[in-house]
């Protein structure tokens, strides 16, 4: 059973820095993909950041490109993303989510952690 746990999520004026972290366990991640994807409030869901465990491709999505940089460390098995340069617009609820490399569909996903940035 894949477990992902989110946190690192708070409260920071515009501008600030947070890290987000996802402590992965369950299985062996080589074959996966794992990405972090947020929900505004009243909003729908959206994909924030990905990265392939093995070999470390990362992908990010346009409103977070130069800000937001997503990273694994397989020994601690979690992917982090951190960000910087925080605008309201980044308040959100943060999931962390994972599946296999061959699947399109995100299979498994984290509680979530909120991230509530101030103007």
């Amino acid at each position: 059973q894949v477990h992902l746990v989110e946190s690192g999520g708070g409260l920071v004026q515009a501008g600030g820095s947070l890290r987000l972290s996802c402590a992965a366990s369950g299985r062996t991640f080589s074959s996966y993909v794992m990405g972090w994807f947020r929900r505004p409030p009243g909003k729908e869901r959206e994909f924030v950041a990905s990265i392939i465990w093995s070999g470390g491709i990362a992908y990010c999505a346009d409103s977070v490109k130069g800000r937001f940089t997503i990273s694994r460390d397989n020994a601690k098995n979690t992917v982090y993303l951190q960000m910087n340069s925080l605008k309201p617009e980044d308040s959100a609820h943060y999931y962390c989510a994972a599946r296999l490399i061959t699947v399109a569909n995100w299979e498994y996903w984290g509680q979530g952690t909120q991230v509530t940035v101030s103007s």
